[in-house]
């Protein structure tokens, strides 16, 4: 095991001046697991004032005995260090927060008070070794992948019903193989209805870890099977055993998921992976009929509603919420080579916003993934890319220019027509062939040279240069093909 020095210098100190200290928690078990842990945390029996004079360079806000001190190392994860003075809880009559917090005289009775036998491990340096205190078997627990609570489980999920969701969590983001011991299990089922206790920014927390995880929809069934889910998202529980039609072979509920596992294995955002669980999630209230002629008619403006409500619900930012709103409600658009011209996918592009129509693509193939349907429509999604990058660029023309007509009318004294605009075409020109060109001293000064040529002169520059613009755009457009591979 290696121990930044951050870590062992802190250690050191408190043991200098006469205080027990030890590494705890969920570095301990991410050593054990030969994880980088995110952070670390000490525990000692010293008390904050005293933490506080031993490191002056630290700061205490907080009712749980826990000091933060600042070190000066470059590593993101060790520049703050928690150091928790051994402690025990009483009663937790809100099921999140203790009413009492004592001081605990021994690491033992610290260790007791922790969620999972996995957590409640401590490391401490001993006779020039590390060695580790492992009083509830957490070690036996991680090589067998289990999620076991200290001591009696229903106990541990009344001080504090967060440790529920963290059960599931846990199982599911520590990898394959996982699962959460008997007991435990039955304990989160009977506990399940104190997450409405929990603030709903704890719980978009949790959750968001899961649906971020790998086995993010694995994560969702989970909490589904321990009676979860419907307290956190209880309209996605309603499409459980709907059947679709003849375009789906799965129900709403395992589309739903299936669509998720798609965006999790492709690692999509947040915002695409709670877009592909609640994609769908209108369909159970828009359901007519049954068997492979159902229909779903408007499934997306009402999943649009219900999304916003959810995700309102879970304290979302407005931010957030309006972009993943915007993706379910926009994830049926129809394209099809041929038929879609660029009107249509200009009008998708603008209700959409540019910004999300890459996440909007990625969404389609996690539903279609999910469907059951054995490809993402490939070409198609390469055909609307190449489209939608095509009507989203700037196009080449007058506009771009630092001189417009009424400054050609003014220079020349001459009313608006015909010339004004084959000036302009030809200016053009100038610049698209040296875009420095494009400024306001040097083409007012080719104006009034463009202004004493004839008719017939003019005329035919004018269409030699749009003939050049021609040739540029179909350039252009070739190399936009190439690059989606749609010639």
């Amino acid at each position: 095991m290696k121990i930044p020095n951050e870590v062992q210098l802190i250690l050191q100190k408190l043991k200098e001046n006469n205080f027990e200290a030890f590494i705890v928690g969920g570095c301990v078990r991410d050593l054990v697991r030969r994880v980088e842990p995110e952070d670390w945390d000490v525990a000692t029996n010293a008390r904050p004032e005293e933490i506080q004079k031993i490191f002056p360079k630290s700061f205490y806000s907080n009712q749980f005995f826990t000091v933060t001190v600042q070190t000066n190392s470059k590593n993101p994860r060790l520049k703050e260090i928690e150091i928790t003075t051994f402690r025990q809880e009483a009663k937790y009559t809100d099921k999140r927060h203790p009413d009492e917090i004592k001081f605990a005289k021994t690491i033992e009775e610290d260790l007791a008070r922790r969620d999972f036998t996995v957590n409640a491990l401590a490391l401490e340096m001993a006779n020039g070794k590390w060695q580790i205190i492992d009083l509830f078997q957490g070690q036996k627990d991680l090589r067998k992948k289990i999620i076991r609570s200290v001591g009696i489980a229903e106990e541990r999920f009344n001080e504090d019903a967060l440790r529920i969701l963290r059960a599931v969590r846990f199982a599911i983001t520590f990898g394959e193989g996982w699962r959460i011991e008997e007991k435990t299990a039955k304990a989160i089922e009977k506990n399940s209805f104190w997450l409405q206790a929990i603030s709903k920014e704890r719980i978009r927390e949790e959750l968001l870890k899961i649906i971020m995880s790998e086995r993010a929809a694995e994560g969702i069934e989970l909490l589904r099977k321990f009676g979860l889910l419907k307290h956190i998202i209880p309209e996605l529980e309603e499409g459980y055993k709907v059947t679709q039609n003849k375009h789906h072979i799965y129900d709403c509920y395992e589309h739903s998921l299936r669509s998720l596992d798609f965006a999790a294995k492709k690692n999509f955002n947040q915002f695409v992976r709670l877009a592909a669980l609640l994609h769908d999630i209108g369909k159970p209230r828009t359901k007519r009929g049954e068997g492979p002629d159902a229909t779903f008619y408007g499934h997306e403006i009402v999943g649009a509603k219900i999304t916003a409500q959810v995700l309102n619900r879970l304290r979302f930012s407005k931010k957030d919420i309006e972009k993943v709103v915007r993706l379910v409600r926009y994830h049926l658009f129809y394209y099809n080579v041929g038929e879609v011209g660029e009107a249509a996918v200009r009008r998708l592009v603008r209700r959409v916003g540019l910004e999300n129509i890459e996440e909007l693509l990625e969404l389609r193939m996690a539903d279609r993934i999910g469907s059951g349907v054995p490809k993402a429509e490939p070409y198609k999604l390469r055909h609307l890319r190449y489209l939608i990058e095509k009507v989203s660029r700037d196009p080449i023309s007058v506009k771009m220019l630092k001189v417009n007509g009424n400054d050609i009318m003014r220079i020349l004294n001459i009313p608006p027509g015909p010339r004004v605009g084959q000036i302009l075409d030809v200016l053009l020109g100038y610049v698209l062939e040296g875009p420095e060109k494009n400024k306001k001293e040097f083409l007012e000064k080719e104006i009034e040279k463009l202004g004493k040529l004839s008719k017939k002169e003019l005329s035919s520059l004018s269409r030699k240069t749009r003939e050049e613009r021609e040739k540029i755009e179909q350039k252009r457009d070739e190399m936009t093909k190439a690059k989606y591979w749609v010639i």
